[in-house]
């Protein structure tokens, strides 16, 4: 079975609500087997729209793993939280 990927890329806008999803979202990532790969550091684009201001790769054993954490409740707890405090692209891309 081949893993799966969540890319986000995230711009921060209200770093004090945007802690809140911090707390939260764990939870989520942790119920379903994810493991951060990339998470913040330096990013630049080379081509294509601007760079966020974080980019985050995190792994999932599998694409139903993935899409199964994103819709559960646990995580649209975190995404509630988020909501206001920041701009957000997320996709998930299944591995070889």
């Amino acid at each position: 079975m081949a893993k799966a990927y969540w890319i986000a890329n995230v711009t921060v806008t209200n770093p004090d609500n945007y802690a809140d999803y911090q707390i939260l979202a764990p939870k989520a990532f942790q119920a379903y087997g994810a493991r951060f790969i990339a998470r913040g550091g330096r990013n630049e684009a080379l081509e294509g729209r601007e760079s966020p201001q974080r980019t985050v790769v995190i792994e999932f054993p599998s694409y139903q793993h993935a899409y199964n954490c994103y819709h559960s409740e646990a995580y649209k707890k975190a995404r509630q939280a988020r909501r206001g405090a920041s701009e957000v692209d997320i996709l998930i891309v299944e591995g070889l």
